[in-house]
């Protein structure tokens, strides 16, 4: 499962297992469990950073107190003591406690004072790329596993949203489909048949014409020998 200090994996593996056991802690609802192991996570980091200078500080307190006096007063380092003084205070108090509080708001600003310390611990004493100090705590990852999602993600999907809202308000085209040329379809008279009816008609009325003008003929002849 994917953490908020996945950063810290490949620099510090120790400070990772134990930074991460308190985002478990924390998803558990081990709220005053998470807290200390935060302040045991801020008691490493500080160990780690001394290095050297440290003699013979051995709680806490003691190389807090060295660390702030070989502190060059800059921004960066009185945050990050600051920080640490927070997880030293908090855990101790969780460890400390006669009742159980499920604070789960202050196990959260443990865990986001812890983060800003593994940035400055990875950047400024382990040569980690500055990059990652545009890092944010993630609590959607903390609590879900999944990660929060950037601006920019966020808008790439408003924007296929938004597309597909207004394809659905449109409505689909008809597709015109082509007329057809009802002219071929129409039935072609008979020429043939309508000539023909004619010229039966006419056949029959020479017939009936050249009966007649012999019969007429016929009667006159009769008259003329008779008469």
């Amino acid at each position: 499962m994917p953490t908020n200090f996945d950063f810290l994996k490949d620099i510090d593996k120790d400070l990772f297992l134990i930074i991460t056991d308190a985002e478990k802690l924390y998803r558990d609802e081990y709220f005053e469990q998470c807290m200390t192991q935060t302040r045991r996570f801020g008691e490493n980091v500080c160990k780690n950073v001394l290095g050297a200078f440290r003699t013979t500080e051995e709680t806490f307190d003691d190389m807090l107190s060295t660390l702030k006096d070989k502190s060059n007063g800059t921004v960066q380092e009185k945050e990050f003591v600051e920080d640490l003084y927070f997880l030293k205070k908090n855990g101790n108090k969780s460890v400390h406690s006669s009742s159980v509080k499920k604070d789960g708001m202050a196990a959260l600003e443990c865990l986001q004072r812890a983060f800003e310390v593994a940035l400055s611990y990875c950047v400024y004493n382990r040569g980690a790329d500055r990059r990652i100090l545009n890092k944010h705590y993630d609590v959607e990852l903390l609590v879900t596993g999944n990660k929060n999602k950037t601006l920019a993600e966020r808008y790439k999907e408003a924007k296929v949203k938004s597309k597909a809202g207004i394809e659905k308000k449109i409505p689909e085209r008809k597709r015109k489909t082509p007329k057809q040329n009802t002219t071929s379809r129409k039935p072609v008279k008979n020429k043939n048949k309508h000539s023909f009816k004619i010229s039966v008609f006419w056949v029959l009325f020479g017939i009936s014409a050249v009966i007649s003008i012999c019969m007429i003929l016929f009667i006159l002849l009769v008259r003329f020998l008779t008469a």
